[in-house]
């Protein structure tokens, strides 16, 4: 599929730093954790008007029938309106994708589609890669099988040869923040003491200028869809993408609350029974232990892979999707 650079250049880190500057207290809601919309809004809205622009000029190129996007992706529904053809949402992340659309749609206020100012457009119908038994409320929309991208490749042999330990997995964000990362650390003090063994995938400067503990090693990228099988749990920041490959591998994992929308992905895959949502500070040997050998933990987490493997497969949904533009 080719893919085109709409904003080159753009960067989070300033955008977000104007907009925590313009609005302090409710972008500082959503650093804290804060289940809210109204920060994301205002962050993504800013972000969708830097990325209009140049969205709205591969339209004219590309004359598309349909547009896909996510619920923050806003500047994919001010192109359908434009085009006035139908929008569909993306929704592959744990907060409803609606009320997150509806977040920066807010924020952005009236934006010119066309010829006049018109409301932002509503999605015509969504696709919904999350399982029903995660989130906390029915969707309205479309099941698709979740995907792991680009999760395929070689599986580096210390993942296949049979060992006498459990391997955990620890994954960090790919978003910069610039607050210290503490999470591969934490990871690395509580393994000291533990019964198995860590492999830290892409380890953070603190960590590469540490002695590690002889069980734990580190490693670059990994394909995780074909790595994840290998392994008996996964240790994460909360990212959607991390969160949702571990589940539809049938991996427990530790969710560790954080910013954005991570605390709450902690708190769901809790409740679930998939995993256990673990702060920081709360994080020791015997909780690394238990997510490698506790059997209900795996079971659960098995039960959730086995629901998304029962969802449609992208590919079948093509057909409903041409459906709307006939």
């Amino acid at each position: 599929m080719p893919a085109h650079d709409v904003a080159p250049g753009l960067s989070m880190s300033p955008v977000m730093i104007r907009s925590l500057l313009r609005h302090p207290v409710r972008i500082g809601r959503m650093v804290r954790g804060d289940e809210g919309t109204d920060g994301v809004g205002l962050l993504f809205a800013a972000v969708s008007k830097a990325m209009t622009p140049g969205t709205v000029q591969l339209a004219e190129e590309w004359q598309p029938h349909l547009v896909l996007h996510e619920g923050l992706a806003a500047a994919g529904a001010i192109v359908a309106g434009r085009r006035e053809v139908p929008g569909v949402l993306v929704d592959a992340l744990l907060f409803d994708a609606r009320d997150l659309f509806h977040a920066v749609a807010r924020s952005l206020g009236r934006t010119p589609l066309s010829h006049a100012d018109d409301a932002l457009p509503e999605p015509v119908d969504a696709l919904v890669a999350v399982p029903a038994s995660l989130h906390e409320r029915a969707r309205i929309g479309r099941p698709m099988r979740y995907v792991v991208a680009a999760g395929h490749g070689d599986v580096p042999e210390q993942f296949t040869r049979r060992g006498t330990r459990p391997i955990l997995l620890v994954s960090r964000s790919t978003v910069d923040d610039p607050r210290p990362d503490r999470l591969m650390t934490r990871v690395v003090d509580a393994a000291r003491d533990a019964d198995l063994d860590v492999v830290l995938v892409r380890p953070d400067r603190a960590v590469a200028r540490r002695t590690l503990p002889p069980n734990v090693t580190t490693t670059d990228w990994l394909p995780f869809a074909d790595v994840l099988p290998h392994v008996a749990g996964v240790v994460h920041h909360g990212g959607a993408g991390t969160l949702m490959s571990a589940l539809a591998a049938g991996v427990p994992q530790i969710v560790v609350p954080g910013a954005g929308d991570r605390t709450k992905h902690s708190r769901l895959v809790a409740a679930r029974g998939a995993g256990l949502a673990v702060p920081l500070d709360e994080l020791t040997s015997a909780t690394l232990e238990r997510l490698a050998t506790d059997p209900e933990l795996r079971a659960t987490a098995g039960e959730g892979a086995a629901e998304i493997a029962t969802m449609p497969d992208p590919s079948e949904v093509v057909g409903d999707l041409e459906a709307l533009v006939r």
